[in-house]
């Protein structure tokens, strides 16, 4: 039972993680090299798509999608797609990937002359299933060693850590109050109706040895 009870706590927790690792904003400092629009088709990785752009037709199996390619201070490439999120998880009500677009296609720089741009994105990048994560802003920074300070999760993260011990609290008092007294009054029934028939069993015992002695 110890060993079902970890499991369920280990997947439930790891699935919590992975929904907030992916939905709450991160930063990347990267010079923009690249702005394109690609003609995308969605397959098993749709769900990790917007459902469609904001005033687009709805239920189409492919579409345009803005990208915007980016290279890290140490060379490392990155790929982030544009979309519109419009009224859709995650809720970033995001509704000017046109304007996006446009401000990243702007900032583009050669590595002669590098500008460099903190871009904030939410998701995944996991190339066996052409993930890509959503950017959301892009802004430009004195150089390579920015370092943002990402107070939103910050206060997020410990909001949420104070209403899950509060969640834990309330769930253990209300099981102490109402579960525990009526498991145990079940128990003691229980027991006590197993004494019961042990004591009948036992004088049926004695009887029964009294009629072989006759």
């Amino acid at each position: 039972m110890t060993y079902v009870k970890w499991t369920f706590f280990v997947l439930f927790w790891g699935l919590v993680a992975s929904v907030l690792y992916y939905t709450l904003p991160r930063h990347d400092v990267v010079r923009l090299v690249n702005t394109e629009v690609r003609r995308v088709d969605f397959g098993e990785n749709s769900i990790f798509w917007a459902n469609t752009g904001t005033g687009d037709a709805t239920g189409t199996a492919s579409r345009d999608i803005y990208f915007i390619a980016g290279v890290r201070p140490g060379g490392r490439p990155r790929v982030y797609r544009n979309e519109d999120t419009g009224w859709i998880w995650p809720p970033y009500f995001k509704l000017d990937a046109s304007n996006l677009q446009t401000e990243a296609h702007d900032l583009l720089s050669s590595s002669e002359a590098p500008k460099w741009v903190s871009v904030r994105f939410y998701g995944w990048r996991f190339e066996p299933l052409s993930i890509f994560p959503n950017a959301v802003a892009v802004k430009q920074v004195d150089g390579p060693d920015h370092k943002v300070v990402n107070y939103f999760n910050i206060i997020f993260l410990i909001g949420f850590a104070i209403l899950v011990y509060a969640a834990h609290r309330r769930i253990r008092r209300f099981r102490e109050n109402r579960i525990d007294p009526v498991v145990e009054d079940f128990t003691d029934r229980f027991e006590a109706a197993g004494d019961a028939m042990e004591g009948r069993r036992g004088r049926f015992r004695r009887w029964l040895d009294d009629w072989k002695q006759t």
